[in-house]
C-alpha cells in the first residue's frame, strides 16, 4: 500500500535516514477506469514542507517512490466536512462539477491530467469534530487570472 511507503519515507526510509514533518493536505488523485475491471485507482501524495523543498530526502529505492513536482496549475475546490469516504466523495465531486458548469469555468477543467479529482485531507483520523477536506478539480491552466506561480514539490 502506497500510504504506508510514504509513512515509512517520512519516519526516515530515505537516503539521508531524516524524518520530515508530516504537512496537509494529504491528497489522494482518484484516476478512473485505471484499476482491475475498470474499477477507479488512485494514488496519493505527500506535500514536503518548506525546509525539504530545496533538496528533498531520496527515498529509499525499496520504496518504489517517485516524486511528483507539480508544475502551475489553477484548481476549483469545494470543501466539505466528516470523514472523506467514498459515498460523499462522489457527491462531493458532482456538487462540484454541478458548480463548474454554472460558472466562468465551465467546460474548462484539465484533460491533461491522468487524474479526474483529488481529495485533499486536513485532519489526522483520530480527529472526529470539525474535519476539513476538499475536492480539488484542475481547470483551464495558468492562463487564467489570479493563477501565479507557486511550485510546490509533493511525494
Amino acid at each position: 500500500m502506497k500510504l504506508r511507503r510514504l509513512f515509512e519515507y517520512i519516519e526516515g526510509a530515505n537516503l539521508n535516514f531524516s524524518r520530515i514533518s508530516m504537512t496537509v493536505p494529504v491528497l489522494t488523485s482518484i484516476v478512473p477506469e485505471a484499476g482491475p475491471l475498470h474499477s477507479s485507482a488512485y494514488f496519493v501524495l505527500l506535500y514536503l514542507p518548506a525546509k525539504s523543498q530545496v533538496i528533498p530526502p531520496l527515498p529509499l529505492p525499496e520504496l518504489n517512490l517517485k516524486p511528483d513536482p507539480w508544475t502551475t496549475r489553477c484548481i476549483a475546490v469545494r470543501k466539505f466536512s466528516g470523514f472523506a469516504r467514498d459515498a460523499n466523495i462522489v457527491k462531493e465531486a458532482e456538487r462540484l462539477a454541478i458548480s463548474l458548469g454554472r460558472s466562468p469555468w465551465a467546460n474548462r477543467t484539465s484533460s491533461k491530467r491522468e487524474y479526474a479529482y483529488s481529495i485533499a485531507q486536513y485532519n489526522s483520523p483520530f480527529r472526529f469534530i470539525g474535519r476539513v477536506n476538499e475536492v480539488w478539480v484542475d481547470v483551464g491552466g495558468s492562463e487564467l487570472d489570479d493563477c501565479g506561480l507557486n511550485p510546490i514539490a509533493t511525494y
